[in-house]
């Protein structure tokens, strides 16, 4: 059985169990369901542990290797063209499509807050750690990138080693070889020690879906559950549409593509985790869809730290729901002020806990809608942040189809 088979087949199973766990009310057997839950916890911890010299091992051969230091300008740019304008095209499929299911929404009472809202929502709220733009970018370089990658702090860690592998590929030949053979065999390693943690993906998928799908019986009742189901239609709406967009700007086939995003988006959707799932992006895209590696090395670490797909999904839905949980009319304008947050200030968004949240808080002000609805949306993130990976992964890959056709036009990028 292959790989994604048995991943999905994993998949299949926990979702069947959990849902016969939480219709039938036992405890014992919900106890069991979370007695698993370390086994998961550990195997996602398993992959997190090679993410950071992965990414520098990629990064540092993907850019140092380039024949010509121009080409990374013009890399670096085509990536944030394509990123902008899929970014772009997200939000204007969600736009008009979130209020048109968000008008199904019954009216009337309003259900109580969600167990944990009012206490997340006092947590963001009160942390004061919502970004200025001052403050954004002065964070952008790290002072210690040591520090910066134990802290989880992507962004300033990306820049840091994309400076560094600048300076590499502008050293002396014997330097260049050097660092590059080295940082080659170090993901080589890391490769290797991947594909074993991958080999038991179907354990630890299992392990992290039973628990998830056991305890959503009662979240997927009601007004609670009518969000979900919109979120997650909103965001297969988005990664459907990414399908014929790589056939026609990217040049690869949606069947070939859609086989080889299939097991990165499965570990997504048990990790709920980007970082967690770039092991198999880099095997999706230089295995099974023969892209260059001097573009994937440089795409998918770039993406799977910076680039958020689902922001404008996540965002609109979430303004709808609050609008409607406080029953606060939402019209044109304040839905253009959504569109055009998520497009351009997903980049910004903090590489902390909730960092997306902290970045609604004040958008959540500037369209009126009471702060405070935040903390709903925390509480029943879930499983929302489990589709939203999946679309932030599948528009990562996507990405870099696309950069990695645009590139063959002005290069002579190989396999």
């Amino acid at each position: 059985m292959k790989e994604g088979t048995r991943v999905l087949v994993a998949l299949g199973l926990a979702i069947l169990l959990g849902a016969v766990i939480a219709s039938s009310g036992n405890a014992r057997a919900l106890q069991v369901a979370d007695a698993l839950a370390p086994v998961g916890i550990l195997w996602v911890t398993a992959i997190r542990m090679t993410v950071v010299p992965l990414l520098v091992a990629l990064i540092v051969t993907g850019v140092a290797s380039a024949s010509d230091v121009r080409d990374i300008g013009r890399l670096g740019a085509s990536a944030l063209a394509v990123f902008l304008a899929l970014l772009i095209g997200a939000a204007v499929i969600v736009i008009p499509t979130a209020p048109l299911l968000f008008s199904l929404m019954p009216s009337g009472a309003r259900p109580a807050l969600p167990a944990g809202a009012v206490e997340a929502a006092s947590d963001v709220v009160g942390s004061g750690q919502t970004p200025t733009f001052a403050s954004w970018f002065t964070s952008l370089l790290p002072d210690n990138p040591i520090s910066a990658a134990a802290n989880g702090a992507m962004v300033p860690l990306i820049l840091f080693v994309l400076l560094f592998a600048i300076a590499v590929a502008r050293s002396s030949a014997e330097t260049r070889t050097t660092l590059v053979a080295f940082f080659r065999a170090l993901g080589d390693a890391m490769m290797t020690l991947v594909r074993g943690v991958i080999w038991l993906a179907p354990i630890g998928v299992f392990a992290m879906v039973l628990p998830l799908t056991a305890h959503a019986g009662a979240s997927m009742a009601g007004a609670i559950g009518f969000y979900i189901a919109a979120y997650a239609l909103l965001t297969l709406l988005v990664i459907a549409l990414l399908y014929p967009a790589v056939a026609i700007f990217g040049g690869i086939a949606m069947r070939r593509f859609a086989k080889a995003a299939l097991p990165a988006q499965l570990i997504a959707f048990s990790s709920s985790s980007s970082l967690a799932a770039l092991p198999a992006l880099v095997e999706a895209a230089e295995d099974s869809l023969a892209l260059p590696t001097n573009v994937t090395r440089f795409m998918l670490p770039l993406g799977a730290a910076m680039f958020k797909l689902a922001a404008p999904a996540t965002w609109t839905a979430g303004a709808l729901f609050i609008a409607w949980f406080y029953n606060v009319p939402m019209h044109a304008p304040e839905l253009l002020t959504i569109a055009l947050a998520s497009v351009f200030l997903g980049f910004a968004s903090p590489g902390i806990p909730r960092g997306g949240f902290i970045m609604l808080t004040p958008l959540l002000l500037a369209v009126g809608l009471p702060v405070e609805g935040v903390g709903i949306l925390i509480a029943v993130d879930a499983i929302p942040d489990t589709i939203a990976t999946v679309l932030n992964v599948t528009g990562n890959l996507a990405a870099t189809v696309v950069v990695a056709h645009r590139t063959r036009k002005w290069s002579g990028v190989g396999p």
